[in-house]
């Protein structure tokens, strides 16, 4: 019922402004192919250009990703969309190569866009939760945690801020922290594929 209810909505919204909950209901269940279907072009809300890349992404479609990033990057520097886009890029770029090590000057440049992203206005939560992307990419747990949080503080809805907020801080061995965000995440996305792997380190770390 719930996919057909979001289904419905996107069919709804073909015509005029895609319906960007609704995008992230499909994303957040992990129906990324529902997620790539949607139309993107120069009219498309920033948001939902993201949450596309991040499903071309996820969907191992990197050519595909790249070219929606880039529909973010190309808007002009002084909107945060800007720098979120250039992050993303960036990470992609950093994706591990033989070695096995994300190349450390690359996820660098990843950080500074996405913190430049946060410092112009409008606030963007999503340029937040880049910045805990990239933090995380570089294994700066305790400095990505608190950037996920900021994310949830300007939109409370996206469910994997309160996820990659609850990783971080299971880094962190902040159980109590982690346990918070887990917990917020599997009530918002309780279809997600990450939601056994949740459970299980719950398990684990309570002791059941």
């Amino acid at each position: 019922m719930m996919f057909t209810i979001a289904l419905m909505l996107l069919g709804q919204a073909a015509a005029a402004t895609p319906d960007v909950a609704a995008a992230r209901q499909l994303f957040e269940a992990g129906t990324y192919e529902q997620v790539v279907m949607i139309a993107l072009d120069d009219t498309s809300p920033p948001s939902l250009v993201y949450l596309v890349a991040q499903s071309h992404d996820r969907l191992k479609q990197e050519p595909a990703a790249r070219a929606a990033y880039a529909q973010l990057a190309a808007r002009p520097e002084t909107d945060p969309w800007h720098h979120v886009g250039q992050s993303a890029l960036l990470m992609l770029d950093a994706r591990p190569g033989p070695a096995g090590t994300p190349p450390a000057a690359t996820v660098a440049r990843a950080v500074e866009a996405a913190e430049r992203a946060t410092i112009l206005p409008p606030s963007v939560a999503e340029a937040q939760f880049q910045l805990g992307l990239a933090l995380a990419e570089r294994r700066d747990y305790a400095t990505a945690a608190p950037a996920f949080e900021a994310a949830i503080a300007l939109d409370p809805q996206p469910a994997y801020a309160h996820y990659y907020a609850g990783l971080s801080y299971y880094q962190e061995k902040r159980i109590d922290l982690m346990a918070k965000y887990f917990e917020s995440f599997l009530k918002l996305a309780p279809n997600a594929p990450e939601r056994a792997g949740v459970e299980s380190i719950m398990r684990t770390v309570r002791g059941r």
